[in-house]
């Protein structure tokens, strides 16, 4: 970005080999989520199909009349009659498996209309065998061929139930009373039940795709898509996934069950790449619809210009996310998605039991995902309504986002190394503009308290990001407030990278697999509590070691004054307010900046006592560090200080890792103060016997 090159030489470089280090660091731990073959966006020339009423060009059915008949006995008459005829019809010149009837499309804009029943297709369940057994291709990171397009035609059903190819303007529709009348059950055998690749144009209609180690319903590749009233169910990872697509339109659909997200529009084509708040279009719009009861009920890897209006996202992990954290997806970094009037509530599930007590590492027909289980895909905090790791450009507007036992918004940033892209330029090139206004936080529709553990959790990195005014605790405990318009921020600032502290948790919790059971530990997102927490940890090594070093420099050469022994009183009550507030109880309130506030004043004071006692140079730096502190804990509680490329803290740990052996050294020494209490020299000869500890005026001691 151009204002790290504005940056002089010497900081730039050590920032450069700072992100290098964090990029490192995160880019070992990282999971690649969905691996496709290398495919471009669309041209953006296609448009959002409409939905065909004429009758249908060709019909599916099953061949027991009595099953379809007791299917179809509930339905209002005028439906149940339509079926009867359909399947009259259907049994003389209609196809048993739907992959049959998508065979027999020969032109655009032709109907499939499937009739109440189970359909497994049993045609496409067979392990591929002849030259469909022997492709050459790259495996993925777990473990299934990527495929070119090419390969899929040639063998379609290698891993897809229904695979739609290339066909265009088509429409598959249910003819049920409800959407789960018809039922395409993909048994755990396939990787997709329905795959539409380079088929623009595709319409979705009133029926269920279910139980594949992938995908229920995936659209690849297309210009032109809507999927309207489908519900998608009991999937290793996605329900619905569209993948680099434009003109889509998610509408009236559920999703549950799922590994990773209920609904995933990855790679959604990067229409507003550039731009700010004023965008032209948006590239899927979503509503209506229901996630729930997956790891995450809305997810997006390059999710850009996404409009998601309407819907519910509920009782899963995590409500919604949208990131740039994995590799290989077009439109990275994530930009422009808007959120708007969403119910997002309630997101507390914790699936990661099934991880660690073995039960995801069984074939997944034996897992019970029927029954409720759900196995974690990737690694991400439960209790959280939205997260976004690493985007920009996004506004949130209108949501009601209540009863997370976590946080209502989740905002981090993500390093280009985790993508691939080693440009220093790029290494700062996520979490900037972010808007999160008008939401109603804390309190459902109905007027009730509905409170969030904490509203805002921000690692700290970015420029222009803002938030709403009055929201109930965060960390930091102040944030930028956004202005009456998009783009209109109060406040602000433009950081190169996070907080040190939240970047390690960061790190931590990154290190998670679900084909190693691998659960981090330290990371409260497995949970880990008290002590276990890693922050929680580094609060009480920091704690410890000040607390000593502190101890015996008071000791040797601050007791004689009283100035030195109040301020080392306070700097032991900010060291223990300092792990108080690493804790999950108040990692969110004002009780760490009351912590960099006492500390502060502990070390200006000790400064001071140390300068009059000649040591000017100790004294300094001590001074130095107390000042640094101060103004950390302005930054956090007061205003984020703008224009700095790195936070206080980053400085401050700096300093204090000096200090700390500054400190150690001069508490060693055995001089004594200057006769008189005056001023000694920075560097006296060493006396034969210990420093006298008493005698000494306030200001005076060594």
């Amino acid at each position: 970005m151009s204002w790290i090159r504005r940056l002089p030489a010497v900081p730039r470089a050590l920032l450069a080999a700072l992100l290098a280090l964090i990029g490192l660091l995160a880019a070992a731990p990282a999971a690649r989520a969905h691996e496709e073959r290398p495919v471009t966006l669309p041209d953006g020339s296609g448009s959002v199909p409409t939905y065909r009423a004429a009758e249908p060009d060709l019909l599916v059915c099953k061949n027991d009349r009595a099953d379809f008949e007791r299917r179809v006995a509930g339905f209002p008459e005028d439906l149940r009659r339509r079926n009867l005829a359909l399947f009259a019809k259907c049994s003389k010149s209609g196809y048993r498996h739907l992959q049959a009837a998508v065979d027999a499309v020969d032109r655009p804009g032709m109907n499939i209309a499937v009739l109440p029943g189970l359909y497994e297709e049993e045609p496409s369940l067979p392990e591929p065998a002849g030259a469909c057994a022997r492709l050459k291709a790259p495996n993925s990171a777990l473990g299934y061929q990527i495929l070119s397009y090419e390969q899929q035609a040639a063998c379609p059903h290698n891993q897809n139930l229904v695979a739609i190819l290339g066909k265009k303007d088509l429409q598959i529709e249910g003819t049920g009373a409800a959407r789960t009348d018809v039922v395409i059950d993909a048994k755990y055998q396939k990787l997709n039940a329905i795959r539409a690749d380079r088929s623009d144009g595709v319409y979705f209609r009133n029926f269920t795709a279910q139980r594949t180690t992938f995908n229920s319903l995936y659209v690849l590749a297309g210009d032109g898509f809507v999927i309207d009233d489908v519900l998608t169910r009991w999937n290793d990872e996605y329900g619905f996934l569209t993948f680099a697509s434009d003109h889509g339109l998610y509408k009236d659909c559920e999703s549950y069950g799922n590994g990773d997200s209920g609904i995933y529009p990855g790679s959604a084509s990067d229409i507003n790449d550039g731009r700010g708040y004023d965008v032209p279009r948006h590239s899927i719009e979503i509503t209506g619809c229901r996630s729930h009861h997956n790891m995450v009920g809305y997810s997006g890897t390059a999710g850009d210009s996404v409009w998601a209006h309407d819907n519910e996202f509920d009782h899963n992990m995590g409500g919604a996310s949208m990131d740039s954290a994995f590799p290989g997806h077009p439109g990275l970094p994530q930009n422009h998605a808007l959120f708007q009037r969403n119910l997002i509530h309630d997101n507390n599930q914790d699936y990661y039991g099934y991880v660690a007590d073995g039960t995801c590492a069984k074939p997944p027909i034996a897992r019970g995902y029927e029954r409720g289980v759900v196995c974690p895909q990737i690694s991400m905090p439960p209790g959280t309504g939205i997260i976004t790791a690493g985007g920009n450009w996004n506004v949130y507007e209108g949501n009601w986002v209540y009863g997370h036992r976590r946080a209502a918004f989740f905002l981090s940033a993500v390093p280009a190394f985790i993508r691939g892209e080693e440009r220093w330029s790029k290494q700062a090139d996520t979490s900037h503009h972010n808007r999160y206004a008008g939401n109603h936080l804390g309190v459902d529709q109905a007027g009730h308290s509905r409170p969030n553990g904490m509203d805002v959790w921000w690692d700290g990195q970015g420029k222009g990001n803002c938030w709403q005014s009055g929201t109930s605790g965060s960390t930091p405990w102040t944030l930028p407030e956004c202005g009456a318009a998009r783009g209109d921020v109060s406040g602000g600032s433009a950081r190169l990278v996070g907080e040190p502290v939240k970047l390690v948790q960061l790190l931590v919790c990154a290190d998670y697999s679900v084909q190693a059971r691998r659960l981090p530990a330290g990371c409260d997102w497995y949970g880990a509590t008290g002590i276990a927490r890693v922050e929680t940890q580094i609060a009480l090594a920091a704690a410890a070691v000040l607390a000593l070093v502190g101890g015996v420099l008071w000791w040797r050469r601050l007791r004689g004054s009283r100035l030195g022994t109040v301020a080392t009183l306070l700097g032991a009550a900010g060291l223990a307010l300092d792990v108080a507030g690493s804790t999950t109880g108040l990692q969110h309130t004002v009780v760490p900046v009351l912590a960099l506030l006492l500390t502060g004043a502990w070390w200006v004071g000790a400064g001071l006592v140390l300068r009059r006692g000649g040591r000017r140079w100790l004294g300094g730096t001590t001074v130095l560090l107390g000042v640094l502190t101060l103004s950390d804990a302005f930054d956090k509680g007061v205003a984020m200080i703008p224009w700095t490329p790195v936070g206080p803290a980053w400085v401050r740990g700096l300093v204090v890792l000096v200090w700390v052996l500054w400190a150690v050294i001069a508490s060693a020494r055995h001089d004594a103060p200057a006769a008189g209490g005056a001023p000694a020299p920075d560097r006296e000869p060493v006396p034969a016997g210990p420093a006298p500890l008493h005698g000494a005026a306030e200001g005076g001691a060594a």
